[in-house]
């Protein structure tokens, strides 16, 4: 039996029709065109799939739908803004820490979080952030330097 669930996404209220045991990656991607965040191991080792929910990061292939329902999430596809980059995406260009692009919206949200509530985050911190991510091209130096620079930038923005 479906179930109709409403959140806030990127700013706009959506609906959605699903079944109960439907993936919040699924529900985002197949249903609201949001194809930003990947379906990459669907059991939450990756972060490909990591999205913002009501200020946390989540892996959305470890939650159903049904959870968000009421929520406020934020996809890649809402983060920049008047067709320019977030500091952080800009960040993460600047940098090189982008190659495949197959964990970057997740790597860039997560560091986005990062940067709202630490905006001082040591190495350590940004590391130990990123834990939750797989990354196979980039080796992690640049996206490390990236999520300092992005969190700088923020910094800077909003200062």
């Amino acid at each position: 039996m479906k179930k109709t669930i409403t959140m806030t996404v990127n700013g706009q209220i959506m609906k959605a029709e699903v079944e109960p045991r439907t993936l919040l990656i699924d529900c985002l991607r197949d249903q609201l065109g949001l194809s930003g965040a990947k379906v990459g191991c669907v059991v939450g080792k990756c972060g490909a799939c990591t999205i913002i929910l009501n200020g946390l990061t989540v892996k959305s292939c470890m939650m159903f739908a049904v959870q968000a329902d009421g929520a406020e999430i934020m996809t890649i596809e809402g983060l920049a803004g008047d067709g320019e980059l977030h500091p952080m995406q800009q960040a993460f260009t600047d940098k090189s820490a982008v190659q495949c692009g197959f964990c970057t919206s997740g790597m860039v949200l997560t560091a986005t979080q990062l940067a709202k509530d630490h905006p001082n985050a040591s190495e350590e911190e940004i590391k130990d952030a990123i834990g939750g991510h797989i990354c196979r091209c980039t080796g992690y130096v640049a996206i490390v330097d990236a999520i300092k620079e992005g969190c700088k930038r923020m910094s800077e923005q909003q200062g």
